[in-house]
């Protein structure tokens, strides 16, 4: 089993600057591709950003240059760093996680787990 689960939301001025994380832990061989994720209210939910277990990122191009994305493969945590926060960034983050783990009968396979997000919100 593998737990995901992030951490550092709040509440935010405009302008203002958070950096989100998100540990996995548990039974696991790897973790290769990690995500951010977004879903503000009444809307469906985005991809934010992917950093590959390389350090390969992409980002949607909207928030390029202000989101960026990071990972400490020792920790099994990847990180979003976000500036000159927006009010329309209002949402709750959710991390993602492309897990490698070990079946029953010793077979190996990828597995793709879900925090349960962090609510970001910035005020005007």
């Amino acid at each position: 089993q593998v737990q995901v689960v992030e951490s550092g939301g709040g509440f935010v001025q405009a302008g203002g600057s958070l950096r989100l994380s998100c540990a996995a832990s548990g039974s696991f061989l790897s973790i290769n591709t990690m995500r951010w994720s977004r879903q503000a209210p009444g809307k469906q939910r985005e991809w934010v950003a992917t950093i590959s277990s390389t350090g390969v990122t992409n980002a949607i191009d909207s928030l390029k240059g202000r989101f960026t994305i990071a990972r400490d493969n020792a920790k099994n945590t990847v990180y979003l760093q976000m500036n000159s926060l927006k009010p329309e960034d209002t949402a709750v983050y959710y991390c993602n996680v492309e897990a490698v783990v070990s079946g029953v009968s010793g077979t190996q396979y990828s597995a793709s787990y879900w925090g349960q997000g962090t609510q970001v919100t910035v005020s005007s």
